[in-house]
């Protein structure tokens, strides 16, 4: 399949190399996309054997975070609101990268969104002198950050029931804030450089 070869050059030829720099401290590697949190019911699995009703939320706020995860530190950064993840968004996002002041190239690796590719955003990051690397289309598994996604939703809302949407904001942005204190153990093993790639296939007719 075309999109598999595509993945593998991508990840031999482009991804891995930045990687390797990063890790010899010639360079920085950010993963970048947004989290769209829905205030709403998080099912999880539950065995019982008796019937039990669960309260769940209702209503269709969301809490959106456009973060970067460095591949090294493994540290977030990011910026949240309430409203939508747009070009602006985007902007601070890379306003915020550039206010740490990181010595060496900087590199983030993103989606095609369009919020995120843009001549207003390419025209930002190339001032502020940051690299955009973008996927290829349908690459998931070759974006980092997903993986913190599903270990946030995991933590912060899957069985939970908060009765407000603001308890419900304030819940995930404690476990942001823990990311390197009380869940850097779990994140040494979760957020590792190997990437699941997918082998073609082929597919046999009964």
């Amino acid at each position: 399949m075309e999109h598999v070869r595509e993945q593998s050059l991508f990840l031999d030829q482009e991804l891995k190399p930045r990687l390797d720099a990063a890790q010899t401290g010639e360079g920085h590697v950010f993963f970048v996309d947004a989290a769209h949190f829905v205030f709403g019911t998080f099912l999880c699995c539950l065995w019982s054997f008796v019937r039990i009703f669960v309260r769940a939320a209702a209503g269709r706020q969301r809490f959106n975070v456009l973060g970067a995860w460095n591949a090294m530190t493994r540290e977030l950064i990011y910026v949240a609101n309430t409203t939508v993840v747009n070009t602006e968004t985007m902007c601070e996002l890379l306003r915020k990268i550039a206010a740490e002041r990181l010595v060496g190239p900087i590199t983030l690796v993103l989606d095609n969104a369009r919020y995120q590719r843009n001549a207003v955003v390419q025209a930002l990051a190339a001032e502020l002198n940051i690299s955009l690397l973008y996927l290829p289309s349908y690459s998931p598994n070759l974006n980092l950050i997903e993986r913190l996604w599903k270990f946030l939703k995991r933590r912060a809302l899957y069985g939970h029931y908060y009765p407000t949407f603001a308890e419900f904001r304030t819940a995930i942005e404690g476990h942001l804030t823990q990311l390197s204190t009380t869940h850097r153990t779990s994140l040494e093993s979760l957020m590792t450089l190997n990437f699941q790639q997918f082998s073609n296939v082929s597919l046999l007719a009964a």
